[in-house]
């Protein structure tokens, strides 16, 4: 990894922090970590560089360190690393408006593609209540927090670098209050094409896209997710847009506009995987197999497709009843967002599907789905080293980073059938099948286009997809953000 080239602090702000506080069974105060992949991505960040981190108080007791700070940072520490962290305490129902009918689901299911228009959204004056009193109130508690930050910097040009879909008007704010700083914003979910955000009225879109651009560097994870923002700077907003450069002229500013897929760390993840806890769940998953073993490992998203991955094995079933009984398909799924009514309907959906999928083709010694809907990370990850088939079929995703994790460790040369969609087929598409998402037919011939390919068709694409994930880790993810930064402070 490059030496961290900031003299000062860096300031990441998100939504979710590094670690949460709780109280232990004796009432004392303890830590957790934070959840989500962007915090795993984050930490990997902090560990290049000194960092203050902003982000929301997600507990009680979150806010009652905030309090006892006075509101200011607090030094901890987490997996040797020192940081500062400064929450931001956000009361319920303000939270409520700007992370649960906002962020999620409207921006999130706007960036995926997931709205059924013909009956969704209604966008009537709750939803815009909750976009004045809500996301935009959140945003500017956070631009309050990175500004004090901000005036507590002496010498070189301040860093600060925002995440994710959570912030989108923040860094407009900050660029008011701070104008020399240096502004960077990573987006880690999908950039749709312009028309899908004339879902949202004017000045709602025209905020977002105008907040991102106060910043000096905007990031994706894809180049097609660069092609889209530039496009819906030009149509949205009637901006100058370079795409031979990918840079959009705002305001008398030119922003950059990049792509920097994010990876894993390939050194810790495989440390991870002959770990004794990990192990300990591979030997069970070797006793439950069959001669195959079909796996996904999922959050309960509606972007992942885990309806139709379901009714493709069924479809596939169909078609070639002579594998029935010789595999088995482990589905290790995540409840996730289950305060969102969609997301509660579409669990009900899941659990219909395996039903009547294992009572259709199952026999007394053998259920075609094994489902496990709980959030078990070491049995994940001993899945991954024993799969023959991974189906990653989401409908839209930022990246997918199932694909890269399992695909480093896996001990099978086995084969990922992945979406077109997917953020991770820019990368590894060429080295998987590719799948249409919304084809059942396509999916299924690529399950048996999976089980039937020669062993050493397998051993080479297993092999160029751990060498793409060595080369692609996450110090180059971070690398080449603090190049560009460096580059463009000083052009």
């Amino acid at each position: 990894m490059e030496q961290c080239p900031f003299e000062n602090e860096l300031i990441l702000v998100s939504n979710r922090g590094p670690i949460s506080y709780t109280r232990d069974e004796s009432g004392e105060l303890t830590t957790v970590r934070g959840g989500g992949g962007l915090v795993t991505a984050l930490l990997g960040v902090a560990a290049s560089c000194d960092v203050s981190w902003i982000a929301s108080a997600m507990t009680a007791e979150d806010a009652e360190v905030s309090l006892g700070a006075g509101g200011g940072r607090v030094n901890v520490s987490h997996a040797d690393q020192r940081l500062g962290l400064r929450f931001v305490n956000i009361d319920q129902d303000t939270y409520h408006l700007y992370y649960s009918i906002i962020a999620n689901p409207m921006i999130w299911f706007i960036q995926h593609y997931l709205w059924d228009l013909s009956v969704a959204p209604d966008i009537r004056q709750s939803e815009m209540e909750a976009w004045e009193r809500g996301y935009l109130v959140v945003n500017r508690q956070f631009a309050d927090a990175v500004s004090d930050e901000l005036g507590r910097r002496r010498g070189e040009r301040p860093v600060v670098m925002f995440h994710d879909y959570h912030l989108y008007t923040c860094p407009g704010l900050v660029r008011r209050r701070h104008p020399d700083a240096f502004l960077h914003q990573f987006v880690h979910i999908p950039w749709p094409q312009s028309d899908s955000w004339r879902v949202l009225p004017r000045q709602i879109r025209s905020a977002i896209i105008s907040g991102l651009l106060a910043n000096d560097i905007v990031a994706f994870h894809t180049r097609r997710y660069v092609r889209n923002f530039l496009v819906s700077c030009e149509e949205l907003l009637g901006l100058e847009a370079d795409h031979q450069n990918s840079s959009v002229i705002a305001g008398g500013r030119e922003v950059w506009v990049r792509a920097y897929p994010i990876s894993i760390d390939c050194a810790e993840f495989e440390r991870l995987a002959v770990s004794a806890p990990v192990l300990a769940e591979e030997e069970k998953i070797k006793e439950l197999r069959r001669q195959y073993l079909l796996l996904r490992v999922d959050r309960m998203d509606l972007s992942k497709n885990i309806v139709r991955g379901f009714k493709a094995f069924d479809l596939f079933l169909d078609q070639h009843p002579e594998f029935k009984q010789r595999l088995s398909f482990l589905a290790l799924l995540q409840p996730s967002r289950e305060d969102v009514e969609e997301y509660v309907e579409y669990r009900e959906k899941i659990m219909r599907v395996v039903e009547v999928i294992n009572t259709k083709h199952g026999a007394p010694n053998w259920m075609p789905i094994d489902l496990r809907m709980q959030d078990n990370f070491n049995r994940s990850v001993a899945a991954y080293k024993q799969f023959d088939v991974l189906m990653v079929n989401a409908i839209y995703d930022g990246m997918n980073l199932i694909a890269k994790e399992a695909g480093l460790v896996n001990e099978r040369n086995g084969v990922i059938i992945l979406s077109e969609n997917a953020g991770a087929h820019e990368e590894l598409g060429e080295f998987c099948i590719s799948v249409n998402p919304f084809d059942l037919e396509n999916q299924a011939q690529a399950i048996y286009q999976a089980l039937t390919m020669t062993e050493d068709e397998k051993k080479q694409q297993a092999g160029m997809i751990k060498n793409t994930v060595k080369h692609n880790d996450i110090h180059k993810w971070i690398d080449g953000q603090f190049v560009d930064i460096k580059n463009k402070m000083s052009g």
